[in-house]
């Protein structure tokens, strides 16, 4: 009966990998994690990270019946590419979201062929990878991280939108555009797309053996970490937005419409029939921590009135230079004067983020995303309430409790999706 049925979301972080199961209504029911570090110090290893997501299926299933398991979907770190024979072998290791490409030619090539709006620019890029890995072996494809994960329980080579963005793929014509092939790399090399959240097939009967499936188990297309993340909290409608409140200073929204603004790195994900949009800024909790210890700030937050305006005018960054909401590299920090009492000037810093914050949304809303509606807030800055009574006073928005913070979990959300529509 579907109302017994489970599923199962993968994560591939940055250092470790998590299974998280859940049930039709959304309630978390097992769970795995392993690190990555467990299983051999190369970070770009793909048996690294096979070795983790086996270790965290196998501890996830071992918590609830795996037979009642209807569909899995898996995520990935945005950009990690992989090069592999018609078997699926690797070819190489990887090449991480984070290996920036060093080499002037290739970034150059992408740059006179890649439209603006593409976010195939700058050495972060996916398409960048992939070039190099296609000129130092003779790959039959090139894979996004998930993709290979995936391929080991469906035997299929599938990647899903989000994580083709990096590479070139155009989410509003839904195909990979020619202009790849002028860039460097033949398109044959590159899997074939479809949306998040869309059945692939059946898992094969060598994986359902092995982990206790049943055989006509789902897997269906997955996502990036990022868009997992944002899944996880729960946000679903037009104007729902999610501030991440980390080092960084990241907002998204999810609109009905495509918004793209390459000189503010702003992009967006097509994800379960909307768009998700957003920008990240140099500002975050790297200022805060700067001046105070967490211990101090928590401290100080107590002696603040959220209700009050701090009076002093920040931009508080820890160099010159800004992305969004202003995109401006030699934007200058903003933080004079510094009042004596300590608990005022962190009253600035904080209020100075969440000017920024109100900024961003508002920015994003000129370029064409809703008017934001709703916020969830996760990061490490979420837990402090003072600050968020300050921020939603200035945003003048409800604040709603994000459902989880696991990417696992939102990857999950995505396979029931996808289970819904087979």
């Amino acid at each position: 009966m579907q109302d017994e049925a489970l599923f199962l979301g993968l994560d591939l972080g940055t250092s470790g990998a998590r299974a998280v199961v859940i049930d039709a209504e959304g309630l978390a029911v097992a769970s795995g994690s392993a690190a990555m570090a467990d299983f051999g110090p190369d970070p770009r290893s793909p048996a690294v990270w096979w070795a983790a997501a086996d270790h965290a299926l196998r501890a996830a299933l071992a918590g609830c019946d795996a037979k009642r398991v209807a569909a899995f979907a898996v995520d990935g770190t945005s950009g990690t590419m992989l090069p592999v024979d018609d078997a699926g072998a690797p070819l190489s290791g990887g090449l991480m979201y984070n290996d920036a490409c060093g080499d002037a030619g290739v970034l150059a090539c992408i740059a006179e062929t890649a439209p603006p709006t593409s976010a195939a620019h700058g050495s972060s890029s996916g398409l960048a990878r992939a070039v190099l890995l296609a000129r130092a072996v003779r790959p039959h494809l090139v894979l996004h991280q998930a993709d290979w994960i995936a391929f080991h329980l469906s035997s299929r080579f599938v990647t899903d939108a989000n994580n083709a963005l990096k590479t070139g793929y155009d989410p509003v014509a839904g195909q990979w555009p020619d202009w790849i092939g002028d860039a460097g790399l033949e398109v044959r090399l590159l899997p074939r797309v479809v949306a998040p959240g869309t059945p692939v097939g059946p898992v094969t009967a060598k994986a359902a053996a092995e982990y206790g499936l049943r055989p006509d188990a789902l897997v269906v297309a997955g996502t990036t970490d990022g868009c997992a993340s944002f899944l996880a909290t729960g946000a679903s409608e037009a104007g729902d937005g999610v501030t991440a409140l980390g080092t960084t200073l990241t907002l998204k929204i999810l609109s009905d419409r495509p918004i793209f603004a390459p000189q503010s790195g702003i992009y967006s994900h097509r994800i379960l029939g909307k768009w998700l949009a957003g920008g990240a800024s140099n500002t975050g909790g790297n200022v805060l921590l700067a001046h105070f210890t967490p211990e101090r700030i928590a401290e100080l937050s107590a002696r603040i009135d959220p209700a009050k305006d701090s009076g002093l005018d920040y931009y508080p960054l820890l160099r010159p230079g800004e992305r969004f909401p202003v995109a401006d590299p030699d934007l200058a920090p903003r933080l004079t004067p510094r009042p004596d009492d300590d608990a005022a000037f962190l009253h600035g810093l904080l209020d100075g983020i969440a000017g920024i914050e109100a900024m961003g949304y508002a920015r994003l809303t000129e370029l064409g995303a809703p008017p934001l509606a709703r916020l969830r807030s996760v990061g490490g800055g979420a837990g402090n309430t003072v600050w968020s009574a300050l921020r939603q006073r200035r945003l003048g928005v409800p604040f709603a409790a994000p459902d989880s913070m696991q990417a696992a979990y939102g990857t999950a959300r995505l396979a029931r999706a996808g289970a819904a529509r087979a």
